[in-house]
């Protein structure tokens, strides 16, 4: 049994946030792509369904990226980040998100 009640529940659950950065930014113009922050323990295959059913576009291919907490210093004492999870979608031709509306286009 899942601690998910429906699907929906566990699609949410999966794309955490878009990651807004220089770099995705550039990703999106050059090689139609979006990054998004996503569950750690989300597959591939999970990950393109979410974002094929949230945002009603066709994905061509996903790559994930595990990336690593950094340690921070606060004062005397030093602390560290969470690691996350980071997925570049590829989205078919003629395909496109727009965050600022949050919905496709």
């Amino acid at each position: 049994m899942s601690k998910f009640k429906t699907v929906a529940d566990r699609m949410h659950q999966i794309i955490i946030a878009p990651v807004i950065s220089e770099k995705s930014t550039r990703v999106a113009e050059k090689a139609n792509q979006a990054v998004f922050k996503v569950a750690r323990d989300a597959e591939k295959n999970e990950i393109k369904r979410a974002v094929e059913t949230l945002f009603s576009v066709k994905v061509e291919g996903v790559r994930t990226v595990n990336v690593q907490g950094k340690t921070k210093r606060f004062g005397r004492s030093e602390g560290r980040r969470s690691d996350w999870k980071k997925a570049y979608v590829t989205l078919a031709e003629g395909q496109e998100i727009d965050f600022l509306v949050g919905g496709a286009s």
